[in-house]
């Protein structure tokens, strides 16, 4: 799938959360957040859910938070657009509220199809909602900074990811700053490391198709050569 093939694809389910009300959530949003940026990425961010501005400008993170988030992303010489923006939830949570079970599990595949369309080499989780999505039965106190292997049933078939707190935290807690920025210069090495996984696996993957081909039986009849016309049955 080239990029132009991603972005169609992209904004088809783009479509379909715009118009969804399979949960609660879609009764009081102004506009849903589908998320945003490039279909040729590797790394995708994944935050909790859209806040007010977010709600009224129906793009993830573009207020306070966001500002943050661009200055995290600006310290590796990326922009916004370089990466991939969503939520585990698509619209906003009444009163900021954090997302409920049934609203995560009712989003949960629209998450899966754009995991699926853009084959990330790593995920960024912003925040504990979205690290129990990819890393469920952890604490983010104690996983943040660090790098696991995402469960391909998440919809990224072979990817690593990066737990982080969400950038609203900082905001609310100065000192939770220096982690995040700590946290984001591990991006990088993650991002190469994912790299070098997904060439190993690309290259056993090959080997064993290669393998497969060359240990299938030959046709029936192979060699030999085929029958008359007319005795050949179309049965």
């Amino acid at each position: 799938m080239n990029d132009a093939e991603r972005a169609a694809a992209l904004e088809a389910i783009a479509a379909e959360i715009r118009g969804c009300a399979r949960c609660r959530l879609h009764a009081g949003r102004t506009q849903a957040v589908p998320g945003e940026g490039s279909p040729g990425t590797e790394v995708v961010l994944v935050g909790e859910g859209p806040g007010f501005n977010e709600d009224q400008q129906g793009r993830p993170f573009v207020g306070a938070a966001g500002a943050l988030l661009e200055e995290l992303l600006g310290t590796l010489g990326w922009r916004r657009a370089d990466v991939f923006i969503t939520n585990v939830v698509k619209c906003r949570p009444p009163g900021n509220r954090d997302p409920e079970a049934d609203e995560i599990a009712a989003c949960a595949p629209y998450l899966r199809r754009q995991l699926a369309v853009l084959d990330p080499a790593l995920v960024v989780t912003l925040g504990r909602y979205s690290m129990a999505t990819f890393l469920p039965g952890t604490r983010i106190g104690g996983v943040h900074g660090t790098v696991h292997p995402v469960d391909p049933a998440s919809g990224a078939r072979d990817a690593l990811c990066l737990a982080m707190y969400h950038p609203a935290a900082a905001l609310r807690a100065t000192a939770l700053r220096e982690t995040l920025f700590a946290d984001m210069a591990a991006v990088p090495p993650a991002l190469q490391r994912s790299r070098e996984r997904r060439a190993v696996h690309a290259g056993v993957e090959a080997a064993t198709a290669e393998e497969t081909a060359t240990l299938a039986p030959p046709p029936a009849g192979d060699g030999e050569p085929p029958p008359p016309a007319e005795q050949m049955s179309l049965f």
